[in-house]
């Protein structure tokens, strides 16, 4: 069973398959496809969004950082987001924020004055979950990999700490976890981690208006990545009525709805990845980064072999895919 691959290959199939509709609502998504959704993948290669171009940069910038410190991986992922912001295939609706964090990074502004600081979009952590497959990587530098690849763009606490909760449920599932047990686990690491903030990796970004000290800077992230959860918690306590994911944790535009959401539609179908994805994409809100945090997850439970064989050879960059999942697993 190939997890790492099953992850990486759902981010993009969830990715491709949410793509076409984003921004449509529940209605104009059945009048396209019918009251199951889509199921398939469209086009040969299929496309997906910018969720998964940079899932791969942050990757790419981890594989090629000397060792995995503040200092070596910052300058990897500044060249990478700076080159994915210049790439022609950045032309499938990317977000504004990574767009402007971008350009001062390009202009060689210290990320701390390039970030957007009260950003919380789920670019911080739609991302991030190539993090959670690195095997046996230590859970304090998951931690800072995770909170630093979403503060060079995103600076709000709650992107912070969403991003760190997605790689560790990736990091979970990929060891073997149930699907179940998640949304636990993650309001434990919640509480466990309220107050930490990591100086090392994050440096004077705490520093924001209203702020007065770190800790209470990095509380409120966690706190409202919890609150997100325990909607989430609720939810999957009632009978599934089949409705647009959204009504129950949220439309994702932001960080700790976009965990929330995703995991809701995984553990909605924890058995069947591809009806998970198509439950993520038929939603009203950020359905591409809903079905591509939801495939990561899923495929992550699941590997590789839980995917349609046809999906494999047909999702763009599937070799880049490929490489990408052996060189993190190592």
């Amino acid at each position: 069973m190939d997890r790492i691959a099953g992850s990486l290959y759902g981010l993009a199939f969830g990715d491709a398959l949410g793509m076409p509709t984003e921004f449509l609502t529940v209605a104009e998504v059945d009048d396209r496809y019918g009251p199951t959704g889509p199921d398939d993948l469209e086009g040969d290669p299929a496309l997906f969004t910018d969720d998964t171009q940079m899932a791969l940069a942050v990757a790419w910038a981890v594989h090629d950082a000397h060792t995995l410190t503040p200092d070596a991986l910052e300058p990897q992922l500044r060249k990478r987001f700076v080159e994915w912001a210049h790439s022609p295939d950045n032309d499938r609706a990317p977000g504004m924020t990574c767009l402007r964090a971008c350009g001062g990074l390009a202009e060689g502004q210290p990320w701390v004055e390039a970030t957007v600081a009260g950003s919380k979009g789920c670019g911080a952590n739609m991302r991030v979950t190539p993090v959670g497959l690195l095997p046996d990587l230590d859970l304090e530098l998951l931690a800072g990999i995770s909170q630093l690849q979403a503060a060079m763009t995103h600076g709000h606490p709650t992107a912070l700490a969403a991003s760190e909760l997605t790689a560790y449920a990736t990091r979970l599932l990929v060891d073997g976890a149930d699907l179940a047990d998640v949304p636990a686990a993650l309001l434990a690491r919640c509480a466990d981690r309220r107050t930490t903030y990591l100086d090392d990796w994050l440096g004077t970004l705490w520093q924001a208006p209203g702020a007065t000290t770190p800790a209470e800077f990095i509380a409120r992230g966690w706190d409202e990545c919890a609150e997100v959860l325990e909607r989430l918690v609720a939810a999957l306590a009632r009978p599934d009525d089949n409705a647009d994911a959204c009504l129950a944790t949220g439309e994702a535009w932001i960080a700790e709805e976009a965990l929330a959401t995703g995991l809701y539609c995984a553990l909605r179908h924890p058995d069947d990845p591809v009806r998970v994805l198509v439950r993520a994409a038929r939603t009203s809100g950020d359905s591409d980064s809903i079905a591509a945090l939801a495939g990561a997850f899923v495929g992550a439970a699941h590997g590789l072999a839980a995917w349609p064989s046809d999906w494999v050879t047909r999702i763009e960059r599937s070799g880049e895919l490929a490489e990408v999942a052996s060189l993190l697993r190592g």
